[in-house]
C-alpha cells in the first residue's frame, strides 16, 4: 500500500468546495461577503481558521470578536474530527458548495471543546498516531522515531505537503510480514443513527485459520445491523487488508462512515 502512490495521492488531494458565511446575528460594520475555500478532506478545520477569521474580521469590531467556531445546519462542527469525516457525517447528501456558518460569539460549551492554538490539534493528531501504532506495532515504530520525524509528519499535514508527510508516514504503514503482520487494525466506525460517537474495538487483520479479513468481516463483528443482506460486502470490500493500512488524518485510523441502510 505504501507504494501505491496514485491511490494515496488521490486520497490526499481530495477537496470539498466550501462556502463560509457569517452568522446573521453577528454585528458587522458592513455586509460580510461569503468566503470560499477548497478544504482538504484529510485536514482539520482548525488549520483553516486563520484564513476564515482574517476574512470576516475586516467587517467586524474587535470588541465583538471572541473565539471562532463553526456549525452546519445547527450542528456545531467538532474541530478534532477530520474535515472529510465531518462532511460525510453531516452533509454528504447536500449540494455543493458545503455551506458552513461562522460564529464569533456564544461558544457552545456543551457541544465543543476549546482549541486555543494549533498546538492543541497537533497534540490530538499525534495522540491518534501513537494509539494506532500501539495497536499495530506495540508502539515500536513511533518510539524509534526522533522528535523531528514527529514534527515533519505534522507539518506535512498542516502545510498540505504530500511528500513531506508520506516520507515519515510510510514507516508507520510498513507491514511486518515476518511477524505475521499488524497485531490489530486501527479503525473507527462513525454512525449517524446512534448517540455513540464511534465504534472501536480490537480487530485482527488475519483470522485464526490464516485468512485475510475483509471489511465485511469487520462490519459483521462490530456492527452487524449495518450490513444490508442484498449487498455482497465480502466481495466488494476484499481490499480491506491493504486499504485499512492506509493512514488518515486521525493517525492511521480508518475514519469510516456507515449509514443506516434503512
Amino acid at each position: 500500500m505504501t507504494d501505491d502512490k496514485d491511490v494515496l495521492r488521490d486520497v490526499w488531494f481530495g477537496r470539498i468546495p466550501t462556502c463560509f458565511t457569517l452568522y446573521q446575528d453577528e454585528i458587522t460594520e458592513r455586509e460580510a461577503e461569503p468566503y470560499y475555500l477548497l478544504l482538504p478532506r484529510v485536514s482539520y478545520l482548525t488549520l483553516v481558521t486563520d484564513k476564515v477569521k482574517k476574512h470576516f474580521q475586516k467587517v467586524m469590531r474587535q470588541e465583538d470578536i471572541s473565539e471562532i467556531w463553526f456549525e452546519y445546519e445547527g450542528t456545531p462542527l467538532k474541530w478534532h474530527y477530520p474535515i472529510g469525516l465531518l462532511f460525510d457525517l453531516l452533509a454528504s447528501s447536500s449540494a455543493l458548495p458545503w455551506n458552513i456558518t461562522v460564529h464569533f460569539k456564544s461558544f457552545p460549551e456543551k457541544d465543543l471543546l476549546h482549541c486555543p492554538s494549533k498546538d492543541v490539534i497537533e497534540a490530538h493528531f499525534m495522540s491518534c498516531v501513537k494509539e494506532a501504532d500501539a495497536l499495530k506495532h506495540k508502539s515500536q515504530v513511533i518510539n524509534e522515531m526522533q522528535k523531528k520525524d514527529h514534527k515533519q509528519l505534522w507539518m506535512g499535514l498542516q502545510n498540505d505537503r504530500f511528500d513531506q508527510f508520506w516520507a515519515i508516514n510510510r514507516k508507520l504503514m510498513e507491514y511486518p510480514a515476518e511477524e505475521n503482520g499488524f497485531r490489530y487494525i486501527p479503525f473507527r466506525i462513525y454512525q449517524t443513527t446512534t448517540e455513540r460517537p464511534f465504534i472501536q474495538k480490537l480487530f485482527r487483520p488475519v483470522s485464526t485459520d490464516g485468512q485475510l479479513h475483509t471489511l465485511g468481516d469487520l462490519l459483521k463483528e462490530v456492527c452487524p445491523s449495518a450490513v444490508a443482506p442484498e449487498v455482497p460486502v465480502p466481495e466488494v470490500c476484499s481490499w480491506l487488508p491493504t486499504w485499512l493500512l492506509a493512514s488518515s488524518a486521525e493517525g492511521s485510523h480508518l475514519p469510516s462512515l456507515w449509514r443506516d441502510w434503512e
